[in-house]
């Protein structure tokens, strides 16, 4: 996979439940559709919220539910996948798989008390630079519409995200620290998987 990068465009996605200021949503979008849609998009110098960074992947058939909720567990508010249009994918059946991990997910979220409706699958072709605009559109409103996503750390209470957006410490970093080892300071959403 790609590294994440910032969405084009610093425009804010319009809708009655505003943008969601303050939160991150992480796309993982393929290579051979949606990352194309994006990139046209951005060529053509459509505004895209700020809220979305995008992730590069070879097909959405790659996106496991670990990579959707690990993204949830580092802070991330929402995620969604975007790839190629339903039968026609450049992997055969790589779009099929990712309709139902994301469905995995979200019974899994749901089942843990958390809104399903923070991970989401979109699918369009490459020559749909709008279709994909209209969906990190539409998923910036929906995320903007919920309540900040509730986090946990090791050995406190339940908290919610600090002002600046980023997730609450994990751990104390001491040495000795049983929450300094990585992956051990996930939310409720990531616990639930195991």
């Amino acid at each position: 996979m790609a590294g994440a990068t910032s969405a084009p465009g610093a425009g804010t996605a319009g809708g009655t439940a505003g943008p969601a200021a303050g939160r991150s949503i992480v796309a993982f979008c393929c290579r051979e559709c949606a990352y194309t849609a994006a990139d046209s998009s951005a060529n053509a110098r459509t505004p895209l919220p700020p809220t979305v960074r995008l992730i590069l992947v070879p097909c959405t058939g790659r996106v496991g539910p670990l990579h959707l909720l690990s993204a949830l567990a580092e802070g991330a508010d929402g995620v969604m996948v975007a790839g190629c249009l339903l039968g026609q994918c450049h992997y055969r059946e790589g779009n099929f798989n990712a309709v139902d991990r994301v469905a995995f997910v979200q019974r899994l979220l749901k089942s843990v008390g958390v809104e399903p409706e923070r991970c989401r699958m979109f699918t369009m072709s490459a020559g749909e630079p709008p279709k994909f605009v209209a969906a990190v559109r539409e998923m910036d409103r929906v995320i903007g519409g919920l309540p900040p996503l509730p986090r946990y750390t090791v050995g406190r209470s339940r908290t919610t995200a600090p002002a600046g957006g980023e997730p609450a410490m994990a751990h104390s970093g001491a040495p000795g620290d049983a929450g300094a080892s990585a992956g051990t300071a996930a939310p409720a959403v990531a616990r639930g998987a195991a």
